[in-house]
């Protein structure tokens, strides 16, 4: 038989342990769900803003496609032509690559070098763009943020224009640089939220993935 005390202070250890230990409550589970739900609403909110610069490097590419064609005329018709006009062009194709990126990888479009991604399960390929994420894509983008910033800032100090005859003003395809890997950046942390938001709840993402022609 066990003595009244020594079963008293095992009561009392097992007491104290159940204390230490957190127990989860249904005001846990409350509070995770509503702290994925905000980070479920900024992916929402960086994916419509994305959306859009997507649809502006959508136009950019109809206004360098009318622009080139009517540099062409001018050209050959009436022997008319300018390096402002053709720099323009180069300036949107900035656009649509820097602005176009960012939605480009919403819609899980970019090329892939497919040697496994196609072969594993739905769960795989997620941990694969997860891990993706946070050690290439992230980084990348905010090394070339770093590095582009102060180059768009000097030459807007000076006022940097094109060494070309009539050519254009260089700061704003410049400023497009670092917008562009922050947005791409911004893309990823969403799509990052996207991810483990599936991961957890062991959801289908919205797109499917296309197996490349071979």
């Amino acid at each position: 038989m066990v003595p009244p005390a020594l079963a008293a202070a095992g009561v009392n250890a097992r007491g104290r342990q159940r204390a230490k230990m957190k127990i989860p409550t249904i005001r846990d589970h409350l509070d995770g769900e509503r702290r994925v739900a905000g980070l479920l609403k900024l992916s929402r909110a960086i994916d419509y803003m994305n959306d859009r610069f997507g649809v502006i490097a959508n136009w950019l590419v109809l206004f360098a496609c009318l622009i080139s064609a009517g540099n062409a005329v001018s050209r050959y018709l009436f022997s008319e032509s300018s390096n402002a006009w053709l720099e323009v062009q180069w300036y949107m194709f900035a656009g649509m690559v820097l602005l176009g990126g960012p939605y480009t990888l919403k819609v899980n479009e970019h090329v892939r070098v497919d040697l496994v991604y196609s072969a594993v399960s739905e769960r795989t390929r997620i941990w694969i763009d997860i891990i993706g994420c946070l050690l290439f894509l992230l980084p990348i983008c905010l090394i070339l943020v770093y590095f582009t910033w102060p180059w768009f800032v000097d030459s807007w100090r000076i006022n940097e224009t094109s060494s070309n005859a009539g050519g254009l003003i260089r700061w704003p395809v410049k400023l497009l640089l670092p917008v562009g890997f922050a947005l791409m950046a911004l893309q990823g942390i969403s799509e990052l939220i996207k991810r483990v938001e599936a991961l957890i709840h062991h959801h289908r993402l919205q797109f499917e993935y296309e197996k490349p022609l071979q």
